[in-house]
């Protein structure tokens, strides 16, 4: 037990501040955040299903927890990540404890040398190969490498003085050798090197975050400067009205907001962190079954092709029935057929093969492509460039499709002749992962009673999606009772969602509300209910309350 407890104890002394001067290295000199790096190359190397598992669970606990999904799941996979890092520094530690305790060595350096190189070898060279930092890979290598010949040396350091309460006891068999040297007392052994590891902690952390603040900040600048479109952009809609400003009907209090502003849109990718890529180093090759291969810069892409622009709502595959990993925003770029044009895909040519810079790749089927003008190369969200955590310079939009099928940070693209499976297909997910109609309660809004004929009617609303497949009706539901027709918003476009509202006559007590919608040629919405695995969640979506009428409000 005093060897797990002391190891453990050690392990944490020792590994929380090397996970804090880590992450002041990559914010001050973008070096390599290794928990990072180590989290996404296992998420990478683990078997499709349990993946799944494993964000199936993280999704499920926050949902539990009341939390936003699309606003926390990141923050929570980024915990994940420092944790199962901080758990793997504890547990080498621990075993580097029992091989001296049970051993013993007269040269504990070289053992602490060699440790760390065992542990600190695969670690940087994951860290080399899997991390987005803009410093020599080299240098990341050694970074990492030298960080755990350290922390090695610290464990051999450590664990003679708290093992058998002297350094000498694996250095000598001398009992005078013994005597002559100070013993170290435990305690106080312990509070000193707490102290040190924790004002390195502290201070590692602070900066690496006051330098994480400034970065933002700048970001946040360097958008704000874009308010001006870009050239050959149209006029983003938050600069002109949207196309259904004048519709009579109004949400009802409570709804989402019927645009999502780009900084609300849910961020889905499969690293800990954005890929960063900048405009000046990119150029995007068009290769394969073409007879006329391109090399396009991002201004030949804006510059020379004719720019198209569409509100599109993009929902993820994950998310679970009246979830927020949905959004809606204005997309402008090139149409895909023009650039095909230009590249002349041969006879043999049946699909794009789409790498991007995060490791992700998929398959679009050229027919589709050729079927299809709306489907874009995006450049630019909200008429500027699309930012850097959602998919800078360059993603791909394919109308009624989930967002596992449309890869961002665009670095390649091939013209190939034979199927090959997707990112996420070759992990279990739907192949085609064509969007599932779903309609939402959002908001039964007591708050904004309002009356008719002498009767409170309180406003229910939410929204109801479809992919391109346009919504025709949405009914509402109380009680299990019969179904009401609600009215409709006109929408943005036929690839949004609908916002719909129904004024319910107020009756005091516990209520449910459900909700169901049909596509326009009168398919009704899957009433059972699925998981999102592997084709996306199916299912009516239903709130309960207990509604009592405030003395104030106005009837």
């Amino acid at each position: 037990m005093q060897t797990f407890g002391f190891g453990a104890l050690v392990g944490g002394l020792i590994t929380a501040p090397m996970i804090a001067l880590m992450y002041f290295a990559q914010k001050w000199q973008d070096l390599s955040f290794a928990p990072f790096d180590v989290f996404d190359w296992i998420a990478r190397a683990l078997p499709g299903p349990l993946v799944t598992f494993g964000i199936d669970m993280m999704i499920e606990i926050l949902i539990a927890l009341g939390a936003s999904v699309a606003g926390t799941a990141k923050t929570a996979e980024q915990a994940m990540a420092i944790m199962l890092f901080f758990a793997g520094g504890i547990v080498a530690t621990i075993v580097m404890f029992a091989i001296l305790r049970r051993y013993g060595s007269r040269r504990k350096e070289a053992f602490g040398l060699i440790a760390g190189a065992l542990v600190g070898i695969p670690i940087a060279y994951v860290t080399a190969s899997m991390g987005q930092s803009s410093v020599n890979a080299v240098v990341n290598f050694v970074w990492v490498f030298l960080l755990f010949i350290t922390w090695g040396n610290l464990v051999s350091f450590s664990a003679p003085r708290l093992l058998f309460g002297f350094a000498p006891a694996l250095e000598s068999d001398d009992p005078e050798a013994e005597r002559s040297v100070e013993v170290l007392d435990r305690r106080r052994f312990l509070i000193r090197m707490g102290l040190a590891t924790a004002t390195i902690t502290v201070a590692g952390a602070g900066i690496g975050r006051s330098l994480a603040i400034a970065e933002r900040n700048q970001a946040q600048a360097d958008l704000a400067a874009l308010s001006v479109p870009a050239p050959g952009m149209p006029m983003p809609p938050s600069m002109i009205d949207l196309p259904n400003e004048d519709d009579p009907l109004k949400p009802a209090l409570g709804t989402r907001p019927e645009y999502t502003a780009v900084r609300d849109h849910y961020k889905v990718f499969i690293r800990s962190q954005p890929t960063r890529i900048e405009e000046v180093d990119w150029t995007l090759p068009i290769t394969g079954l073409v007879s006329n291969p391109l090399e396009l810069t991002l201004r030949e892409i804006r510059d020379k092709y004719e720019p198209r622009s569409e509100f599109v709502t993009l929902s993820c595959i994950s998310n679970r029935v009246g979830g927020d990993l949905i959004s809606t925003t204005y997309w402008t770029g090139a149409s895909l057929q023009d650039i095909l044009r230009d590249v002349r895909p041969t006879d043999d040519a049946r699909y794009l093969f789409i790498r991007s810079g995060d490791g992700f790749y998929e398959t679009v089927d050229l027919d589709m492509i050729k079927s299809d003008e709306r489907i874009m190369l995006a450049y630019a969200w909200d008429g500027r460039p699309i930012p850097q955590d959602h998919g800078f310079p360059l993603r791909i939009w394919l109308p009624d499709r989930y967002g596992m099928k449309q890869p961002k940070w665009i670095t390649e693209i091939e013209v190939i002749g034979d199927y090959k499976q997707g990112y996420w297909v070759e992990r279990g997910w739907d192949e085609v992962a064509a969007v599932k109609t779903t309609s939402v309660v959002d908001t039964i809004a007591i708050d904004s009673v309002v009356e008719e004929d002498g009767q409170k009617l309180v406003p229910i609303g939410g929204i109801a999606h479809s992919g391109d497949k346009r919504i025709s009706r949405v009914e509402v539901r109380v009680d299990r009772e019969d179904w009401q027709e609600a009215r409709l918003r006109s929408p943005l476009s036929d690839t949004t969602w609908v916002i719909w509202r129904y004024d319910w006559p107020f009756v005091e007590g516990n209520h449910s509300f459900e909700v169901r919608t049909y596509e326009e040629d009168g398919t009704p919405q899957i009433e059972k209910r699925e998981t999102s695995r592997p084709s996306g969640a199916t299912g009516y979506h239903q709130k309960a309350e207990t509604l009592y009428l405030p003395d104030d409000a106005d009837a």
